[in-house]
């Protein structure tokens, strides 16, 4: 009974709270945005669809919850091994779609694996980064190196096996994981300005190749449509039918939003058509336009909420094992919707993720949740203590 009720106790109900609020929006976006001219049948498909992804979802974060974070130590190696042989097979045969070879078709449901690889990663470095640093927390930048090393080493199969599907958002997001777990780690700075140097010199290397060697490169690094993607974002009003289509109609509907949005359904942009997949990637389209800059605002200020009480989690846990999780979850979250908003107005360039907890869909959402629930299990089995708090073990 006192376990019960410490367990009760213990629960963050301002996260939960939080992911209830991100539900209740993500209903009302995702059933205004299936009133648009593309979808020809019932609008409210969508809606029932993802409240029942909504629902196994929560019963997923429940499960994440109830079983001790330390026990998934135990499933480390297994999860990540059926991971990487999950992502090879849907190189082989996977279920392709807009040039992308993603999915994997199981009893007429499709899914896909790079979603659950996530999660599978973030145990994977955050059993390997508690091993390595729980005794040796004075490090030279020598064993930095080894560390960073030994994280790309873990990190790298998953990345580039996604990357060539290809799908680059979500190698992203892998990137981000391995990221913001180096720093929790507390690496050393150095690294981290030679690792962005190193990013900035793979970025000039790759235009100087597109400049000087174009059929090299669109034969064997970027495939053609997803230069056209890039090509959309850089200078989007050079084809404003072609491949700037969607990113101008898509900033087009949000400032038309202005400060207090067209109200819900009103949107005549997001009605039209004119932004293709506006009920998944393009969901903040319709919240832009439908409830203006204070709608998109209150979403943008739960997110930070919601990392802020993350942060706290993390730092507060008396386990570095538990900080890690954690710091692995905010990776995986911040990244993506950083990636969502920001190419839906030229911010960043177009990719396939999702917005946590908003756009439409199972895996991902999923995946969330499980994140979630790993979150919450951390916080509920973290000591506190009125003075101070246990030495990180």
């Amino acid at each position: 009974m006192n376990e019960r009720k410490n367990f009760i106790q213990q629960l963050d109900y301002t996260l939960l709270f939080l992911i209830f609020l991100l539900m209740c929006i993500s209903l009302l976006a995702i059933y205004s945005a299936a009133l648009a001219g593309q979808y020809k049948f019932d609008p409210s498909y969508f809606v029932k669809r993802q409240v029942v992804f909504f629902i196994i979802g929560t019963l997923v974060m429940v499960g994440a919850m109830l079983i001790d974070y330390d026990m998934f130590k135990n499933f480390t190696i297994p999860l990540y091994v059926i991971g990487i042989i999950l992502l090879v097979w849907v190189h082989f045969f996977g279920i392709e779609r807009n040039g992308s070879q993603r999915w994997i078709s199981i009893a007429g449901n499709d899914f896909q694996p790079s979603e659950f690889v996530k999660i599978f990663l973030v145990l994977a470095l955050a059993h390997l980064l508690f091993i390595i640093t729980k005794e040796n927390r004075e490090r030279t930048l020598k064993e930095d190196c080894m560390i960073v090393l030994k994280v790309v080493a873990v990190g790298f199969p998953p990345f580039f096996l996604i990357l060539i599907q290809p799908d680059l958002g979500t190698a992203l997001v892998i990137a981000s994981i391995m990221a913001t777990m180096l720093l929790m780690a507390g690496i050393s700075w150095k690294i981290f300005t030679a690792l962005g140097a190193l990013v900035v010199s793979f970025l000039g290397t790759l235009v100087w190749l597109h400049n000087n060697y174009f059929d090299f490169f669109s034969e064997h690094i970027i495939r053609i449509h997803q230069l056209k993607r890039i090509y959309g974002w850089l200078d989007p009003e050079s084809d404003p039918v072609g491949m700037g289509y969607q990113l101008l109609n898509a900033i087009q509907g949000i400032g038309s939003g202005k400060l207090y949005g067209k109200g819900f359904t009103e949107g005549v942009i997001s009605k039209s058509g004119a932004v293709p997949e506006i009920h998944t990637d393009f969901i903040f389209t319709v919240i832009g336009e439908e409830f203006g800059f204070l709608g998109a605002t209150v979403l943008i200020v739960i997110y930070f909420i919601l990392f802020y009480r993350m942060i706290i989690i993390a730092f507060s846990c008396n386990n570095i094992y538990g900080s890690y999780l954690v710091a692995g979850v905010i990776g995986l979250l911040v990244f993506q919707i950083f990636q969502n908003i920001g190419m839906t107005i030229g911010l960043m360039p177009i990719t396939g993720l999702a917005l946590p907890f908003i756009s439409y869909g199972g895996s991902a959402l999923l995946t969330n949740m499980i994140a979630i629930g790993i979150v919450l299990n951390v916080n509920i089995r973290t000591r506190h203590y009125m003075f101070g708090s246990e030495e990180l073990v």
